[in-house]
């Protein structure tokens, strides 16, 4: 087949895959000449805001003057090095800066190239966890209308009906979901709402690797805020819960 011939837009929209798209029916793509701040410039001249945040990996913008430098003083020295059986500067003060930040008792930093694979990673810990103490355990329990990637172990903790994964059920692994903690998008929280996960819990905890979901906002279809922790003891199995 001769591409040669095809403007950028004919070949991108015969031969790119773009991410949530389909290739029979292409999604409009519009050419972007160069991005700053919050907004994309597209080479039409058309000038929009990127309230996403480049899919939230932008958010200290576009064209950072302060990134941009970082970016060229690195590349000066490596663009990237592998991190098995090395290590470097750069990675070691970004794990100080995070130690620093996160509560205490949490001392170690795996660093992920994503979201998806973070969680990926995060529930290979809790299954590796349960495996050195003796007592593997295989099932998470997540919320229903949650996301939590694209990847096929954060594809089988997020919504299992309504979401584009939906599509790969049966080939997932088999997963605990609960809808008891359904709260109205601006409404306030129901001490009752936290009794549907509690039962599951105090059922399943044997079984139970981890509780997966959103820490601060479950946003897949709305936002909901809810400002409250709860600690509870169910059995022998103590579970503390902040859902926001």
């Amino acid at each position: 087949m001769m591409t040669n011939t095809l403007t950028d837009e004919e070949f991108d929209r015969r031969h790119v895959w773009h991410p949530y798209a389909s290739m029979s029916q292409p999604l409009p793509c519009y050419p972007v000449s160069r991005a700053q701040g919050c907004e994309i410039y597209l080479q039409s001249g058309e000038r929009l805001i990127d309230g996403m945040s480049s899919w939230w990996a932008a958010v200290h913008g576009y064209n950072h003057p302060v990134l941009n430098q970082a970016v060229t003083a690195q590349l000066a020295n490596m663009s990237h090095v592998m991190f098995g059986g090395l290590t470097h500067e750069p990675a070691i003060a970004l794990c100080r800066r995070l130690i620093e930040m996160v509560p205490k008792g949490l001392e170690c930093v795996f660093l992920a190239d994503s979201g998806s694979v973070a969680v990926e990673v995060a529930m290979k810990m809790a299954l590796q966890y349960w495996q050195g103490r003796g007592e593997p355990r295989r099932r998470f329990l997540s919320l229903t209308r949650g996301y939590h990637g694209d990847t096929f172990g954060a594809m089988s903790v997020s919504d299992p009906a309504s979401s584009m994964h939906s599509l790969y059920r049966g080939f997932l692994p088999d997963g605990l979901f609960i809808d008891g903690m359904d709260i109205p998008f601006g409404g306030t929280w129901q001490e009752k709402a936290i009794v549907p996960i509690a039962q599951i819990v105090a059922e399943h905890h044997r079984d139970l690797a981890a509780i997966v979901l959103e820490p601060i906002v479950q946003g897949p279809e709305g936002c909901a805020f809810i400002t409250l922790n709860i600690s509870a003891t169910y059995g022998d199995c103590v579970m503390n819960t902040a859902y926001c």
